[in-house]
């Protein structure tokens, strides 16, 4: 297995001499459009062993084995040939490749994969180098492929530091917690409607994976997962992490979870489990704001992901799912409604605050994860408030968060109690009444003592425009009680 160390590496020197490629994103997103091919090429070959019927979806000449694969003979295409080959024959072809409803998903997935992918290479000799290294991968070795499962997550780790990409990775130490948190059982459907690199499915996989004992668990756990993802990149990735993860029929799809009535969803549509970390910050347009309630219509994409989830729950489903903090503050009219709907009609037993800089140096928003059931109103919820680990100033790159460090909270998980540290509540349980009473401005069991810390200017100013709105909104609940106290109309 010593061609797996220092893959990434290797890979990345020979790209940095090509003039196509310009920086970490466009560098891990050529790699990976390779590494889905030669994955997907992988299972084919195991697929034809179990079914003497299989037929390819990839025209011959496009499959990985027959243009890709260089057998030292000296006929493997090279420089400028291999180059128009793959600009030419292989894009446009699986671009385009006949999908309809009727097409089975591990055959499809190949069509939505290359949708919008791109080769961006300008230099054919230096591809042939990158092949060669992706095609050393023996993904027929169990232990190889195993490995290489490890090399991938250290890729999607990657794309932390490559620009915007960053927003499709929550660290796994946190999707971890979340999973054995939420307790997945044999025979559940679990979701995640922005489900980026696929993170949060890995987790619950390997979480439920301990409780397979018969083929029909075996056959259970490889149809207990749903995925949405809007993205092309953040997609391929995904489908590739599923392959590699040996769900041969990854139920991924490349779409949107925004661009449909919430009020249209039937029981069909509902899910037993959701685990994810809306995208956050994002301001939607009116036309999608249409596909929801009016009291419901945030322009604010986190606030209207959690109405999704809402009418996708079942009843008696759970949920975890992470938010900002300007979820838990603000009290703009949408953020109190879909509140109210939230503690009204599910029982938010618990919410988790963690410290600043668990998704460093993507975005140095502090989160939270909500944990909720739909199996009637809240009643009481409780706050906790994990605190930086000893020795840590922040997360980062080189010292990111572990599992180990949410050891105190699954602690106090089991065992409840409140708690006070120098005067300031770090464990506190809440009736939903106290809550409401707050106008849900739930900002509770917060830190007390925060370092000033300097944010990049698109943050700060999106942080001051959601304290903005809520103050707004606190200024003018209370402006409306005293107007009605005094029974006199105030001028608009």
């Amino acid at each position: 297995m010593s061609n797996l160390s220092g893959f990434v590496k290797r890979v990345r020197d020979i790209m940095r001499n090509d003039a196509g490629i310009n920086g970490d994103a466009q560098r891990i997103e050529q790699i990976v459009w390779m590494l889905f091919l030669k994955v997907y090429d992988a299972k084919e070959q195991d697929w034809e062993l179990d079914d003497d019927s299989y037929e390819s979806i990839i025209p011959e000449e496009c499959r990985w084995s027959n243009w890709a694969v260089d057998d030292k003979s000296g006929t493997a295409m090279t420089g400028d040939k291999l180059l128009d080959f793959v600009n030419n024959t292989l894009f446009p072809t699986l671009k385009k490749l006949p999908v309809d409803v009727s097409t089975p998903i591990k055959k499809a997935i190949v069509q939505t994969t290359f949708a919008d992918a791109n080769n961006y290479m300008k230099d054919g000799v230096l591809l042939r180098q990158v092949i060669n290294v992706i095609d050393d991968l023996d993904l027929s070795d169990y232990e190889e492929s195993h490995a290489f499962g490890e090399i991938y997550e250290s890729i999607l780790k990657e794309l932390q530091s490559a620009g915007s990409a960053g927003e499709f990775y929550t660290p796994r130490a946190v999707t971890d917690f979340m999973a054995k948190m939420i307790k997945p059982q044999i025979g559940e459907k679990m979701a995640d409607f922005a489900c980026g690199t696929g993170g949060f499915i890995i987790s619950w996989l390997k979480e439920l994976k301990k409780q397979v004992k018969t083929t029909e668990d075996e056959m259970k756990y490889g149809n207990s997962i749903y995925g949405i993802e809007k993205k092309q990149f953040p997609y391929m990735l995904c489908v590739t992490n599923m392959l590699l993860h040996d769900l041969d029929v990854p139920q991924v799809f490349h779409d949107n979870s925004l661009l449909r009535d919430v009020l249209d969803y039937t029981t069909d549509d509902q899910v037993d489990v959701v685990l994810m970390n809306p995208p956050y910050g994002g301001s939607e347009k009116m036309e999608v704001k249409n596909h929801f309630p009016a009291d419901l219509a945030s322009s604010e994409t986190a606030d209207l992901f959690m109405s999704v989830i809402m009418y996708r729950l079942k009843a008696g489903g759970r949920a975890a799912v992470i938010l900002p903090d300007g979820f838990l503050f603000g009290t703009d009219n949408a953020k109190v409604a879909i509140k109210k709907k939230l503690f009204s009609e599910f029982n938010v037993h618990t919410i988790i605050r963690m410290p600043h800089s668990v998704f460093a140096p993507y975005t140095s928003i502090t989160t939270n994860i909500l944990f909720f059931e739909h199996t009637g109103p809240t009643k009481e919820t409780w706050f906790y408030r994990l605190d930086m680990p000893e020795g840590y100033k922040n997360f980062s790159k080189t010292k990111p968060m572990k599992l180990e460090h949410f050891a105190p909270a699954m602690e106090w998980w089991d065992n409840r109690q409140e708690l006070n540290i120098d005067g300031f509540d770090k464990a506190k349980k809440y009736t939903a009444q106290e809550l409401a009473d707050r106008t849900y401005n739930i900002d509770l069991c917060g830190y007390p003592h925060e370092e000033e810390e300097i944010l990049p200017p698109k943050e700060l100013i999106q942080q001051y425009q959601e304290k903005r709105a809520s103050l707004n909104a606190e200024i003018d609940r209370i402006l409306q009680q005293i107007t009605e106290i005094l029974g006199v109309e105030l001028d608009e």
